[in-house]
């Protein structure tokens, strides 16, 4: 188990993950086809060449969850009891097939539930991308661009409690 208990998270401390994931034309379709959203700025080649952004453009759903997913081994990985809320979201900057995304999370808060035995903890997740997966500055950290962000607030078990 690689989460963290309530106990272990400080609040300001910024967790840098690992894990990238270099998105496809496939995850991107799948994800639409699954969630039955059929916007043509995702799907439609022809279409999206025509818009501001040249391009089909991957679905914001996909890459907030994408971020969520990237981040759950170092945050929350058998330690959560329940994701309880997803708020203030931004998609600042758009994710093109090919794209490499990778995510940190900062603890905002926490506080402990009245039974003792769990504590709501608050992060800030933020998502870079790396385009085409070229590191451009050659620093191992992509050129951030930032393409989503929003606070993730967590039902955590305390160790004690599992003991």
């Amino acid at each position: 188990m690689a989460g963290k208990y309530y106990e272990e998270f400080e609040i300001g401390e910024t967790i840098e993950h690992e894990k990238r994931r270099t998105v496809s034309e496939r995850d991107n379709q799948t994800f639409c086809d699954m969630t039955m959203n059929q916007q043509p700025l995702h799907l439609d080649a022809e279409f999206a060449e025509d818009t501001q952004f040249g391009g089909r453009l991957v679905n914001g759903i996909y890459t907030m969850a994408l971020a969520t997913g990237l981040s759950i081994p170092d945050t929350t990985d058998g330690t959560i009891v329940a994701n309880l809320s997803y708020d203030d979201v931004q998609h600042p900057n758009p994710v093109f097939h090919g794209d490499t995304v990778y995510a940190r999370s900062t603890v905002l808060e926490k506080r402990e539930t009245s039974d003792g035995e769990r504590g709501v903890v608050t992060m800030r997740v933020e998502a870079f991308k790396v385009a085409n997966g070229e590191d451009d500055d050659g620093d191992g950290d992509g050129d951030d661009t930032l393409v989503c962000e929003f606070e993730r607030t967590v039902l955590s078990l305390k160790r004690e409690a599992t003991e």
